[in-house]
């Protein structure tokens, strides 16, 4: 079973409204219905009331006894339900991060690796790492502004190890230099992906895009490819890019709000596929996503 720590039940309190022993807008009717229509769990059984009956203690209960899987589901479940109330009650979220620190959580669960830090570090769902880390992150992509155009290409490669060892995506080298092109590849959450990544004064062009393709399409049918550009991708490009690809492509406004949000990267990851899937579209950025 999982073992949420005070420091993370405490997250989940102030996200899903449970502090004075309530959760989110729910009625004991509605929560028991919940429970069985999305869980098939009987949440008024007398096992989840040992602390008490309010609907808060029977889910604190819950997560102690529940498998990983279950919690996890649960928790899901749980934050679909909040988002959907938020959206249709037309409120903005007043949790500061609450997505990045929620997601966080969820992945440290999955990867059995749960933390007190849990919710300050972005890191800690993938690798035991302070939020000093993450911060020295973050100085170093603004530290990459005050160089010469040929030392950038080297220290935003020397970056983007740090940023994917950080993020557990297990890199590969060569990241070979080329002017200012950086070569390599990582895996996320089981899939390989081919990365070709750029800090250059102009926004890319669908040139550069259709090069990454190129090689995508040279490798394995199941292989996919990441564009990091950091100063982002030329709206007349993506359009001449066109839809359909292999690819999904990355800004460093992108990961300077991810760090900021304390998103992990792999989830970063996942919604650019998900919507790349869902629209067609190679580029939808973070603000969008998150």
């Amino acid at each position: 079973m999982p073992k949420i720590k005070p420091l993370d039940m405490k997250l989940l309190d102030i996200l899903f409204d449970m502090e004075k022993g309530y959760v989110l807008d729910f009625s004991n009717r509605t929560f028991g219905q919940f429970f069985l229509g999305e869980l098939e769990i009987n949440i008024d059984a007398p096992l989840f009331a040992a602390d008490g009956t309010s609907k808060a203690r029977r889910l604190r209960s819950f997560l102690a006894i529940a498998d990983t899987t279950t919690c996890v589901r649960t928790l899901k479940a749980l934050w679909q339900y909040r988002q959907a109330s938020l959206s249709n009650q037309c409120k903005d979220d007043t949790v500061v991060n609450a997505e990045g620190r929620f997601l966080t959580l969820i992945q440290s669960l999955e990867s059995g690796s749960l933390g007190n830090d849990v919710v300050g570090d972005p890191f800690a769902a993938v690798r035991h790492v302070s939020i000093d880390q993450a911060a020295q992150l973050k100085k170093s992509l603004w530290y990459i502004h005050k160089l010469a155009p040929q030392a950038r290409g080297y220290a935003f490669e020397t970056f983007l190890q740090q940023l994917f060892e950080a993020s557990n995506l297990q890199p590969r080298a060569p990241f070979r230099n080329t002017g200012e092109q950086i070569d390599g590849s990582f895996q996320c959450r089981g899939d390989i992906y081919l990365v070709e990544a750029k800090w250059v004064a102009n926004p890319v062009g669908a040139g550069e895009l259709h090069i990454l393709q190129g090689k995508i399409s040279e490798k394995a049918t199941w292989t996919r490819g990441v564009f990091i550009s950091y100063y982002g991708f030329t709206d007349v490009g993506l359009e001449a890019f066109g839809r359909g690809k292999s690819l999904v492509c990355i800004s460093g406004k992108d990961i300077n709000e991810a760090l900021e949000k304390q998103i992990p990267f792999a989830d970063v990851i996942e919604r650019k596929v998900r919507a790349a899937a869902e629209t067609g579209s190679v580029f939808v950025p973070v603000s969008e996503l998150f």
